[in-house]
C-alpha cells in the first residue's frame, strides 16, 4: 500500500500541467506495472522472496530435450551448434531432479525451471548455442508442466526471456540465488 501511494504521489508530481485524463492514464500505467516496479525495488534491496510454487512428480528426459534441440533451425547454420560437452545436459537434468533423504533439492516446478535455465546458460554445456538452447528448453520445460500460460497469456514473453537469458549469461555466479528467485517470481 505504501508503495502504491508513493507511485501515485510521483505520478501526481510529473507535471502539474497534465489534464485529469492524462494523469489518470499515467496512474493506470503505473498500476499495471506496479508488480514489476515492486520486484525491481526488491531486487535492488536484495529482498526478493522465493515463491513456494507448484509440485509435480513427472520429469522431462534427456532424450526429449536432445530431440527438441535437433529440430532447431540453428542446427543448419553451424557445425558446432548443439555439440554437447561431456553429457552436460544430462547432468543438469539430473541436478534439477536431485533429492536427498527423499526430499527434492529443488522443491517446486518453478525452482526447477529457473535452475534449468540458469544452469544451461551458465555452464556452457554446448560448444555453440547455449543461450538459444537454454531459452528453448526453458520454454519446453514450462510447457511440459503446463505453466507456460496463465489464463491464455504467456508467463514469460519474448522480451523477458531474452532479458533473463542475457542477464544470467552476464551475471556473477555469486548472484545465482537472487536470479533464481527473480525468475521464479515471473512464473508464479
Amino acid at each position: 500500500m505504501k508503495k502504491t501511494i508513493k507511485l501515485i504521489d510521483i505520478a501526481g508530481r510529473i507535471s502539474e500541467d497534465l489534464k485529469g485524463s492524462e494523469a489518470k492514464e499515467i496512474i493506470k500505467v503505473i498500476n499495471n506495472y506496479s508488480n514489476a516496479l515492486n520486484l525491481l525495488d526488491d531486487y535492488d534491496y536484495k529482498r526478493i522472496v522465493k515463491p513456494s510454487g507448484r509440485k509435480d512428480n513427472k520429469k522431462i528426459t534427456y532424450e526429449n530435450c536432445m530431440e527438441i534441440i535437433s529440430k532447431l533451425k540453428f542446427n543448419s547454420n553451424s557445425n558446432l551448434f548443439a555439440l554437447e560437452r561431456d553429457k552436460g545436459l544430462q547432468e543438469i537434468i539430473g541436478t534439477i531432479y536431485q533429492s536427498f533423504d527423499g526430499l527434492d533439492l529443488y522443491v517446486s516446478i518453478e525452482e526447477k525451471a529457473a535452475n534449468f535455465l540458469y544452469l544451461i546458460t551458465k555452464n556452457h554445456v554446448f560448444i555453440d548455442g547455449n543461450k538459444r538452447i537454454a531459452a528453448t528448453l526453458f520454454i519446453y520445460f514450462l510447457e511440459f508442466y503446463s505453466i507456460l500460460y496463465n489464463e491464455s497469456v504467456q508467463v514469460i514473453d519474448n522480451n523477458t526471456l531474452v532479458a533473463l537469458t542475457l542477464l544470467i549469461a552476464q551475471s556473477d555466479p555469486r548472484e545465482k540465488e537472487v536470479l533464481i528467485d527473480l525468475i521464479m517470481n515471473f512464473l508464479v
